[in-house]
């Protein structure tokens, strides 16, 4: 059996996936954002003001920041889930994630409130990156000379 976090590995796949659609998307909010500035005064009759913009442009580079630290993170796990000896790289990129995203759902309820819409991206965007952290918490437990869990089977 190969040593390594498989959980790390699948958890690091999807932040490749989710990181990579993330700056896509922000890019493309990013040139979006760029032409209703153009249009300041059309804007303006549907109540979007030049704070609002500056919001909405804040939160895109949160995001940016955000995406590409859980791409990186999902590259370095995806590199690193069967070498134990690397698990405090790992455990950084962790913490970084969840710190960002932490810092991107506290501007979002300081700037639209608490609604059910940002609960939701709360609890959903944090499931990846402590899922990828309990990855890397077997890692650790790999590299201090613990040996991986095999799987529960069910009873019959």
């Amino acid at each position: 059996m190969q040593n390594g976090s498989k959980l790390l590995k699948v958890v690091s796949i999807l932040m490749i996936v989710f990181g990579g659609l993330g700056i896509l998307g922000v890019l493309i909010g990013l040139a979006g954002t760029g032409l209703m500035a153009a249009m300041t005064d059309e804007l303006a009759a549907f109540g979007i003001d030049e704070e609002l913009m500056q919001d909405a442009t804040t939160a895109l580079y949160i995001g940016l920041i955000g995406f590409a630290a859980q791409l990186t993170a999902g590259i370095i796990g995806v590199k690193n889930h069967n070498k134990p000896e690397k698990h405090n790289i790992c455990l950084l990129f962790a913490c970084i994630v969840i710190v960002l995203q932490l810092f991107g759902n506290i501007f979002d309820i300081a700037t639209g409130g608490l609604t059910g819409m940002t609960v939701m991206n709360i609890v959903i965007g944090l499931a990846v990156p402590v899922l990828y952290l309990i990855g890397t918490l077997q890692l650790k437990k790999l590299a201090d000379g613990g040996q991986e869990q095999p799987p529960v089977q069910p009873m019959h």
